[in-house]
């Protein structure tokens, strides 16, 4: 296999590892959030319109990593800086 090969192969892996490592995280927070948040609604049943306002928000904040995951994800298969690198490299035949 050639050099841009490896970068394809390695690219993929990469990309793989970025995603599957970084929904690990967000799914656990989410999950966690929102077993407090029931449990605080169960608490206090008056305080549900807040509670769900700040769950929403903390949600919000905590998928962010898995969007900046999979956009890692995206560039490292899509717009990988160092396909121009092989390429050329592939064009000047050498």
């Amino acid at each position: 296999m050639d050099n841009l090969g490896w970068v394809a192969v390695a690219s993929i892996i990469a990309s793989g590892l970025c995603i599957g490592i970084g929904g690990i995280g967000p799914a656990l927070g989410e999950g966690r959030a929102l077993a407090q948040a029931l449990a605080a609604i169960a608490q206090q049943p008056d305080e549900t319109n807040t509670i769900t306002r700040t769950l929403f928000v903390g949600l919000a904040m905590v998928e962010s990593t898995a969007i900046y995951a999979l956009v890692v994800s995206m560039i490292l298969i899509f717009a990988n800086p160092f396909w121009a690198y092989f390429l050329e490299k592939a064009a000047a035949g050498g």
